[in-house]
C-alpha cells in the first residue's frame, strides 16, 4: 500500500497541472482526491463532525447548551425589531428556547455568576417577546412555563432591543485611520510583563465584535507563563528568530460544537477574526504592540498545540497573536498596502 501511494505521488508530480485540472472539474472528483490522495482536510472533517456530534448530544441529553440559548435569544431579538413585526413569530424554536432557559436557570444561577448576565438577557428578551406576541397554543404553553420560573433579577436596565439615538461616534474617522495606519506587526519586544488587566480590557473590546447569532464561538487562551510561552511560541510558523522574544502569546480557539450543521463550520474563523482585529486595535490604544503569527494547517503542528493547550477535537486554533511592549530599537516592516482601486469594486 505504501509503495502504491509513493507511485501515485510520483505520477502526480509529473502530471500535476493536468491532474489537478481533472480532479477539480467536478465535486465528486474533488472529494475523491481529498479522500484518497490527500489528507489535507482530514482533521477539519473530524473536528467539524465532532463538534456537530457534541452539539446534538447536548440536545439529546437536554443538557445546558449556552450556544443554543444565545442563538435562539438572538433570533427572538431579530423578530422583535422587524418592521413591520409579525404578530406571531418564533414558533419553530420558542419551546426549545424555554426548555434550555429553564434547565440552565435552575441549575446554574445560584452557583455560576459567569453566566448571570446572559441569563438576565435571555429573561428580559423572553419577557418582552411574551408581552407583544399574539396568542397561539404553543406560545401560551411556553409563556406559562416561563412565568413559573420565578427567579427574579434585581436590575434596572432591561437587556432588550432599543432604538439608536442619532449617532455621535466617540472616535472620529481621521483618528481611527491614524490608529490603523500606526499599527504594525512587531517582532521585538521589551523584557517587560504585560499586565493581565490590560489584556482583559482588550478582550472585553474584542467580544463587542459582530458574531453569528451572537454565539461567540471562540475563546482566547492567554499564555503569559514564561516557560509555556517558550514552548507554545515555537509551534506556529513564522516565529523563527524571535520566538524567545515574545512575552505573551494568545491562541484564538474556535468551538465547533457551537453549530448544529456543517454549513456553519466557517463561522469560527469569521467571528474569531473579527474579534481578534478589535483586540489588536485595542492593544494599540494602550501602547501595546502585536504580531499575528503564521498558522498554516500542518498536522504535526496541530497535534503539538492540541497537546500543549489540552484542546479537544471540537476545537480549531484560528490564529496566534504575540503581545508585548515594542522595543523602540527594533525595526518593523513598512508593508505597503494595496491601493483602494485594486481592492474595491462597486456593484
Amino acid at each position: 500500500m505504501t509503495e502504491l501511494k509513493l507511485f501515485i505521488k510520483s505520477i502526480l508530480l509529473m502530471f500535476r497541472l493536468p491532474f489537478l485540472r481533472l480532479f477539480s472539474s467536478t465535486f465528486f472528483l474533488s472529494a475523491l482526491f481529498y479522500s484518497i490522495l490527500s489528507r489535507a482536510f482530514w482533521r477539519e472533517f473530524n473536528s467539524v463532525l465532532m463538534g456537530r456530534f457534541l452539539y446534538l448530544k447536548q440536545l439529546h441529553e437536554k443538557s445546558e447548551n449556552l450556544f443554543l440559548l444565545r442563538r435562539n435569544v438572538h433570533r427572538l431579538e431579530k423578530g422583535l425589531i422587524m418592521r413591520p413585526r409579525k404578530p406571531v413569530f418564533g414558533l419553530k424554536y420558542i419551546k426549545e428556547l424555554v426548555d434550555i432557559y429553564e434547565k440552565i436557570m435552575i441549575k446554574s444561577i445560584e452557583n455560576d455568576l459567569l453566566i448571570k448576565d446572559q441569563l438576565i438577557w435571555a429573561h428580559d428578551v423572553l419577557e418582552k417577546y411574551f408581552s407583544v406576541v399574539k396568542e397561539h397554543e404553543i406560545i401560551s404553553k411556553c409563556r406559562d412555563r416561563f412565568q413559573k420560573i420565578n427567579i427574579l433579577f434585581d436590575v434596572d436596565d432591561k437587556k432588550i432591543p432599543f432604538s439608536l439615538a442619532t449617532k455621535n461616534p466617540p472616535v472620529q474617522y481621521d483618528a481611527f485611520l491614524k490608529l490603523t495606519q500606526s499599527r504594525r506587526s512587531v517582532r521585538w519586544f521589551l523584557p517587560k510583563p504585560v499586565p493581565r488587566d490590560l489584556i482583559d480590557q482588550a478582550i472585553l473590546a474584542a467580544v463587542q465584535s459582530p458574531s453569528s447569532c451572537n454565539r461567540l464561538p471562540y475563546e482566547f487562551r492567554v499564555i503569559d507563563d514564561e516557560k509555556m510561552v517558550s514552548e507554545v511560541s515555537k509551534i506556529p510558523m513564522g516565529t523563527k528568530g524571535f520566538a524567545d522574544n515574545i512575552p505573551v502569546i494568545i491562541a484564538v480557539v474556535g468551538h465547533l460544537d457551537a453549530f448544529f450543521n456543517e454549513r456553519d463550520r466557517h463561522l469560527i474563523y469569521i467571528d474569531a477574526s473579527l474579534a481578534s482585529m478589535a483586540m489588536i486595535l485595542s492593544f494599540e490604544t494602550m501602547g501595546l504592540s502585536t504580531c499575528c503569527l503564521n498558522w498554516p494547517d500542518i498536522p504535526k503542528r496541530e497535534k503539538r498545540i492540541q497537546k500543549a493547550l489540552s484542546l479537544e477535537r471540537k476545537n480549531r486554533v484560528v490564529m496566534f497573536l504575540a503581545v508585548g511592549w515594542a522595543d523602540p530599537d527594533g525595526k518593523v516592516a513598512y508593508s505597503e498596502k494595496k491601493p483602494l482601486d485594486l481592492i474595491r469594486k462597486y456593484n
